[in-house]
Parts: structure tokens; sequence; C-alpha cells
């Protein structure tokens, strides 16, 4: 397993978009686009209607240096956009290997920001992994691209269950190996 997070989560210069550490003043956003049901249903882990105290749980989850997740907020402030307009993480899995997540408001849907986002992480790397996994619902064919962008390569069908769907949802598989 890699090592939990010892030194202060990265900043990752992405360009238009900039990936940083998720902080409190984010709660609103966060809470706002992930209570939208498009969102949810898109996620895995998401559940629709969202709790109370679910963000706040987020955010301290994500501010933890023993948790087994990174996760930056995708910020377009440095363009005048929004603060956060998304989230990417990683989930550290196996030694060199972290499994990347993330979801994007709908208005930044087919804008290129998760395209954006999700090269900025391969190419900062900041976990050290040589391999990428990812999955997406196979309804969700625009995400597929962004992987495939991203020099992801197909490797399966599967399924995950969908807390907002409550049910199992058959999902593609994505790997992208380093060096």
């Amino acid at each position: 397993m890699n090592a939990m997070r010892q030194t202060p989560q990265t900043v990752i210069n992405g360009g238009i978009l900039m990936l940083r550490p998720l902080k409190t003043a984010d709660a609103g956003l966060i809470e706002l686009y992930t209570s939208d049901v498009r969102v949810a249903k898109m996620t895995s882990n998401i559940p629709h209607p969202l709790p109370p105290g679910a963000t706040e749980a987020l955010i301290a989850r994500a501010g933890d240096v023993a948790h087994q997740q990174e996760i930056w907020a995708l910020d377009l402030s440095a363009q005048d956009g929004p603060d956060l307009i998304g989230l990417i993480a990683l989930n550290r899995l196996d030694e060199d290997q972290a499994e990347l997540t993330g979801w994007v408001s709908p208005a930044y849907w087919n804008t290129g920001a998760a395209s954006d986002a999700v090269a900025a992480l391969i190419n900062a790397n900041p976990l050290g992994n040589k391999t990428f996994f990812a999955s997406i619902f196979q309804d969700n064919p625009a995400s597929a691209k962004v992987l495939t962008s991203a020099g992801f390569d197909y490797i399966g069908d599967a399924e995950t269950h969908s807390v907002a769907r409550a049910a199992n949802v058959p999902t593609w598989t994505y790997l992208r190996k380093l060096g």
C-alpha cells in the first residue's frame, strides 16, 4: 500500500484550470453540485438526495493525512471563473497504483474541463504512480472519451454499485501505465 500523505497536498497548474486542495469555503458549491441528481447518478458514491453533513465530511476526509484518497478542486478563478467546478481524486491502491475518480458540474460538461483536469493530474503524477485505473458507467460515453483522450486503454467491463441509483450499474474499466 502506498504511504499516506506526509506533506501538504500539492497545487497542480493545469493551464486553464488549477487543481488545488479543498477548503472549508468550498462546501457551498460542492453541496450545490453534488445535490444535482445528474452529478450523483454518474458517480458510485454520491447519494441522492444528499444527506446533511455529507459535504462537511468530504472536506474533513480530504484534509485527513491518514486517508487513502487525495482530492482536488477544479478551480477556474485564475480565468475569472468559479473557485470550484468539480472535484478530481486519486484513491491509493496497491504499490504505485491509484484509481482516478471525479465529477464536473453540469454547467461545465463538454467544455474540456474534465479533460484538462485528467491530463494535468496524470502529467503532475503527484503520488508517483506507475499505473492509473478508472471506471465509468456505460451510460456516460463522454467520460470514456475523456479517459481515452488522456491515454487510458479500455481493459474490460464490470459493474459497480451506484448509491444514487440504488443499483449495480455496468461499467467500463480503463488503465493508463506511465513509463
